[in-house]
């Protein structure tokens, strides 16, 4: 009979406030914060301290590695490490649009003004534009040899042009028109990890590299849109006239300024530019983000008025000449033009900082004002910092912050009470006790560097154990520490509840395995009525080597000891007499655990094994591969033969140990798994990480068999490897990839390339459309050969429908509309990988299913999409058959004209709504005047009346405009 298994799935993921990887930056009103949280994004109210929204999508295990808002705040662009781009919907947290086109992490987004188009850089060195208005990509830029860290648009001053650098020290220009790099700068002397451009004028370029300095350079726009057009001799720079081959030399459209002094010489991560282009940030890797400040040409002209004034008292002083003097007075440096204001001093390493996105708040005349910046530190807090510039003492201060509901570093050990409602989990400062279904955080208290801990019966008291040798005992009602033992001279591996309930036993690095019970001491200083709990120490095993791991038989009858030498002792506990040595493990055993019937005991060992005992006589039953790297932990479910594992590889996997067998693995941890705490009767699994996350695995009804699971896990590996095989040979040059032994290239030569990439999703895509067009054959022949049958015998009974059909619920739908009905349901961003997949012999078929759609007029858009793929991907082989051309003959006819029809719409209603618009701006200056007794003077009455006239001519210009669309 075949067994069935209930799987486990991940019900919970919390305890990360922001996680390191990404960024973090602020909602539209700086109210909410929208930080990362590995695979998730966690939206939290920065006043509050709570966390408001989780962005989630069903399936996604990559981590997130940028965050960009876009320009109005509404959606929210995500990065993740697969090279995957999700747009979300920042009010409800829904996602809207998805891309996938990079082969590597996500490493630099950013939006155009307008919120249309995003551009996107990778680990992967490419650039790739997206329409998000299409929901599609534009094509793909190539030409940086590193990854690409920072990009910005460039659409003021008549220019369409992108900036990014890269981590192979070089800033490029690219214009989009052409789709061409246009200048490139050796900007620094190391990797450029930052840039940012004044978005007043987007004349003043800012650049951040691993050398710790800060580059200001000035953009010529008129030099950089004409950029193919010669020099001459106008080449100021040093630069010679004509290059070595007599060419003319281009004259440079980026010019450096200088360099902004720092007080860190750490290397820039962030670079951001305030919105109204007065202030600039720089971080480092270190606590400090440095506040500057762009003068206007006022404030320059005061200094350079104060400068001279200085130095002509310093002139009278010394008696020198009015002339020496004109000659002595120095231009303005860059350090003067931007002076540093501030600095904000965080209390933990910054990873990325995110101006307030409103106006500055307090700004009157004669005053700065203050703007507020939001901190995402690298030990898993955020931090709300207002900036007072006209506060000289003390201009930065903390506003607010988030930390309570995460750990400051990673997650060492875990347990959970003996009611499975309470979680406790402990680092290397602090110990959090956790509601484990609401998730919210009860109880911080600081402690020593743990190791191991538990609950004590009653849960009412945690006791853990620190890398000092120390016990502390904590009081979960007074929230306090109540007592800090000296136990043992070296760590404290492990400690275990005996199953009496009357005390525990602790093994340590100093060889010592010390028992301990549990009783009630009075203290006056905890209460003068009240005993408080305290361990007394009862006798000290000594080992012949290090202690790693203590665990008690659940009939209290065995201990077994797991020491250094790789070996597992099993005594009597009673009496502490040898009763059984257990080796066989290459390295030592991290973690033990007995089943719940005392018949076998489980050994996790640094080896990557698991080896299965039997505690009546101690031979193995069997040793099993069990993960990638050391298992750091085993538990066994209640009453059950089942076995949970972790292990330094980031997998939990469940076993069955009757069987030998895995039943399944879950993965969705981004590092190491500490610590493993298993519900008494299995109903859900806790892990902690060094990702500093929590995880709980809930049990669920759905019931699989191992074959299944196997068939799925092969499935999704041939999947990625499909993937993968299908973009071998796209790949940067220098990468590694192999050569393509068509065209006898590494990589795509060209600068320009498609956007998409071909994934499991755009070939299941491409599979579907071949399983529609093969029903369109079928059922468009069978509907012939009804047309035919119906001329000789009206009364013909119509052919039966094909099942795929039917299972659309539109049983109606003619062979055509089908494949237009599967076409629709595939993303509009994986449509174009999605038809690579097509044999000739399929797009030929498609070709006729698109006549159709034309004449019909069926979905213009996803027509003309499909149809210019097709064109462009087979264009040669299509206009070599001859027996297409009356077919392609009749698409331009019939398609040309719809179009046009479908342009003449656009325009007509974008005349109407601009007429619309100019009406409701009319109504709003008329409802300004209304409710008064008319113009107060003459001087009022003469510029209503020269309103009112400019307002008339600008509505007969709008009432022209829309005359010439209908025209």
């Amino acid at each position: 009979m075949v067994k069935l298994y209930l799987r486990y799935r991940l019900a919970a993921n919390f305890g990360i406030v922001a996680s390191g990887a990404s960024n973090a930056v602020f909602d539209k009103h700086a109210k909410l914060a929208i930080t990362p949280a590995l695979e998730d994004v966690n939206v939290w109210d920065v006043r509050k301290g709570t966390l408001v929204q989780t962005w989630r999508e069903e399936g996604n295990r990559a981590e997130v590695t940028c965050i960009c808002r876009s320009p109005t705040g509404e959606a929210t662009a995500v990065g993740y490490a697969d090279g995957s781009i999700r747009i979300w919907d920042t009010a409800t947290g829904e996602t809207r649009i998805a891309f996938n086109g990079h082969r590597s992490a996500v490493s630099a987004i950013s939006y155009d003004p307008t919120g249309a188009r995003l551009v996107s850089g990778s680990k992967d060195t490419d650039l790739i534009v997206w329409d998000v208005v299409a929901e599609a990509g534009l094509y793909r830029l190539r030409g940086h040899k590193d990854q690409v860290t920072c990009v910005r648009f460039l659409t003021r001053n008549g220019l369409d042009h992108l900036v990014s650098g890269s981590k192979d020290s070089l800033v490029k220009f690219w214009d989009l028109t052409t789709q061409h790099c246009v200048e490139t700068v050796i900007a620094h002397r190391g990797e450029v990890w930052a840039l940012d451009v004044s978005p007043v004028d987007e004349r003043t370029m800012f650049t951040g590299a691993a050398d710790g300095e800060v580059r200001v350079w000035r953009i010529d726009p008129e030099v950089l849109a004409a950029k193919l057009e010669p020099a001459g001799d106008a080449v100021d720079g040093g630069w010679v006239e004509t290059m070595e081959d007599g060419t003319p030399a281009m004259q440079r459209a980026v010019v450096s300024q200088g360099t902004l002094e720092r007080q860190s010489k750490e290397r820039v991560v962030t670079l951001r530019v305030h919105p109204s282009g007065r202030y600039v940030g720089a971080q480092g890797t270190d606590r400090l983000v440095e506040m500057y400040k762009v003068r206007t040409e006022d404030e320059i002209k005061k200094r350079l008025t104060r400068l001279r004034k200085r130095q002509s008292e310093k002139r009278k002083a010394k008696g020198t000449a009015a002339e020496d003097a004109e000659a002595e007075i120095p231009a303005l440096s860059i350090t003067d033009q931007i002076p540093r204001v501030a600095q904000v001093r965080c209390s933990a390493k910054v990873r990325s900082f995110d101006f307030s996105p409103g106006k500055l708040t307090g700004t009157t005349n004669g005053k700065e004002g203050s703007l507020q910046i939001l901190c995402a530190l690298s030990n898993n807090t955020i931090e709300v910092h207002a900036v007072e510039f006209d506060n000289k003492e003390e201009p930065a201060r903390l506003v607010s912050g988030v930390d309570i509901p995460g750990h400051r570093s990673d997650i060492r050990t875990l347990a959970l009470s003996s009611d499975d409602e309470m979680l406790v989990t402990a680092s290397s400062d602090l110990v959090k006790v956790w509601n484990v279904y609401s998730r919210q955080c009860l109880k911080t208290l600081a402690s020593g560097y743990a190791l191991c801990c538990e609950f004590l019966p009653g849960n009412t008291h945690v006791i853990i154990g620190t890398k000092t040798g120390e016990l502390q005992l904590f009081d979960l009602a007074r929230s306090a520490m109540i007592e800090n033992i000296k136990a043992h001279d070296g760590p404290i591996w492990s400690l275990h509840v005996r199953p009496d309930k009357k005390g525990l036993t602790t093994g340590s690095q100093d060889k010592d395995v010390k028992f301990w019970d549990f009783a009630s001491i009075e203290d006056p200083e905890y209460s003068r009525v009240q005993k408080r709990p305290s361990l007394i120490h009862t006798r000290t095993l000594k080992m012949s080597d290090d202690v790693l791991c203590v665990r008690h038989s659940p009939d209290g009858r065995l201990l077994a000891i797991s020491l250094l030498d790789s070996t597992v002792k099993i005594l009597y506990a009673d009496t502490l007499k040898f009763f059984l040595s257990l080796y066989g493990h290459k390295l030592p055993v991290m973690s033990m655990d007995i089943s719940s019937d005392s018949t076998l005991i489980a050994t996790g060992s640094s080896d990557k094994t698991i080896k299965l005992w039997g505690l009546d006589f101690g031979d193995c039953h069997k040793s099993l591969f069990a993960h990638q790297d050391s298992v750091m932990a085993v538990r066994y479910v209640f009453g059950t033969h089942y076995l949970f594992s972790i292990g330094k590889d980031r997998v939990v996997k469940y076993w069955d140990t009757d069987k030998f067998e895995l039943i399944m693995k879950l993965d969705g941890h981004h590092g190491e798994i500490w610590g493993l705490a298993v519900a008494k009767y299995g109903n859900f699994v806790v892990t902690g990480s060094h990702d500093r996350s929590i995880r709980v695995w809930e049990k669920t009804d759905d019931q699989f068999m191992l074959e299944e699971e196997r068939e799925r896990e092969v499935e999704e590996m041939y999947e990625a490897t499909a993937a993968q095989d299908a973009d071998r040979f796209d790949a940067p040059i220098g990468s590694g990839a192999d050569v393509d032994p068509e065209n006898r290239q590494q990589g795509n030569k060209s600068e320009v390339a498609t956007a998409g990439k071909a994934t499991a999703d755009t070939l299941k895509a491409g599979e579907r459309i071949i399983e529609a067009l093969d029903v369109w054959e079928e059922e468009r022949r069978m509907f012939d050969q009804y047309e035919r049958m119906k001329l000789a015998d009206p009364n013909a009974p119509l052919p039966p429908r094909s099942p795929f059909v039917l299972a659309t619920g539109k049983p109606d739908l003619t062979p055509e509309q089908y494949v237009l009905h599967v076409a629709s349901k595939i993303k509009a961003a994986e449509i174009g990988e999605a038809l690579l997949v097509l044999p000739f012999a399929k797009v030929t078929a498609l070709l006729r299913n698109i006549v159709v759609w034309i004449e019909r007029k069926w979905s213009p858009s996803l027509t003309s999409r499909i149809l210019f793929s097709l064109l462009r991907t087979h264009h040669h082989q299509l206009v070599a058959t001859t027996t297409l051309r009356p077919t392609l003959a009749r698409i331009k006819r019939t398609l040309h004209r719809s179009l046009k029809e479908d342009r003449d719409r656009v325009g007509f209603n974008l005349a109407g709504l601009k007429y619309v618009r100019a009406e409701i701006d009319d109504r709003a200056a008329d409802d300004f005047y209304v409710g008064g007794d008319g113009p107060a003077s003459v001087e009022d009455a003469e510029r209503i009346a020269e309103r009112e006239k400019r307002d008339r001519k600008v509505v007969e210009k709008r009432k022209r405009a829309v005359a010439d669309a209908e025209a």
